[in-house]
């Protein structure tokens, strides 16, 4: 069944599912892009600081599939957060890639505790989109506090804001206030780097409509709007992470995958996270 996609506020559409490449070696991103649009993806999420932008250009490319049949994000990372430097980054991720521009273009990380402000970043990626070099631009682990500043000293209302979002740490909260702002929900880690495979209630469901409970919770993520990207390097699991769209979560198996929100993170808090790679 096809991916449905979502239309971000500047009226690009993006699918709501995608493949993931983080952490997936160099050397094996072509591969595995590859085989992720042989089974049907269209879109693939990327960021200078996974280090294989050139490996999905390459994947894109050998695909076969024109340059706008495949929606690509990649994001700054955290070490170009000054208006120059950070317009001379996207510059690279565009030759690595091997493409005019991204679909999607996103601030990594706030990085609160860094010398540059966000808001400055900020404005060279709005320049970065003004030229064309992004069809649309957002941020990552962007809390409420560092949104509203961007709202009162800049002109452009993030695309997208991708956050860790998964059955512990459910972030209803933020969720609501990008939606109120026309801002779509990004779902980073959203299997918990697979701990709800373990998960009893999780278990419960899948048992009951004869998935794996990596489905039952990228269902979850789906039918509450958010857009996932999972990642995976192996063939069966891809198509696996595909196969959503042909069963539904009842509203009671919606509420208790809710009920398992415990606020609990598997990656760093944005509001002290100042790494630079």
């Amino acid at each position: 069944m096809p991916v449905p996609s979502i239309t971000l506020n500047n009226g690009v559409t993006i699918p709501q599912l995608g493949f993931g490449v983080f952490q997936i070696p160099p050397e094996q991103t072509r591969e595995a892009t590859l085989t992720a649009l042989e089974l049907g993806y269209r879109h693939i999420d990327t960021a200078e600081m996974y280090g294989n932008e050139k490996g999905v250009g390459e994947a894109v490319r050998d695909s076969g599939l024109r340059r706008d049949e495949v929606f690509i994000t990649s994001k700054l990372n955290n070490g170009f957060h000054a208006y120059d430097d950070a317009l001379a980054a996207a510059d690279r991720t565009l030759a690595d890639l091997g493409v005019d521009a991204v679909d999607l273009f996103l601030v990594h990380w706030p990085m609160p505790g860094s010398d540059i402000d966000y808001v400055q970043t900020w404005r060279a990626m709005e320049k970065i989109y003004a030229d064309g070099k992004a069809r649309a631009i957002g941020v990552s682990n962007f809390q409420q506090a560092h949104l509203e500043r961007l709202f009162a000293e800049t002109e452009i209302v993030p695309a997208a804001n991708q956050i860790e979002v998964h059955p512990y740490l459910t972030q209803n909260s933020l969720r609501a206030f990008n939606a109120d702002h026309g801002i779509a929900t990004e779902a980073w880690s959203p299997i918990a780097k697979g701990a709800v495979a373990d998960d009893p209630v999780i278990g419960k469901i899948a048992q009951e409509k004869g998935r794996s409970p990596a489905q039952v919770t990228l269902r979850w993520h789906i039918q509450r709007g958010d857009i996932v990207f999972p990642k995976s390097v192996t063939r069966s699991r891809v198509q696996e992470n595909l196969e959503l769209f042909d069963f539904e979560l009842s509203p009671e198996d919606v509420a208790a995958i809710d009920g398992l929100n415990r606020d609990e993170r598997t990656g760093p808090d944005p509001d002290t996270f100042n790494l630079i790679p």
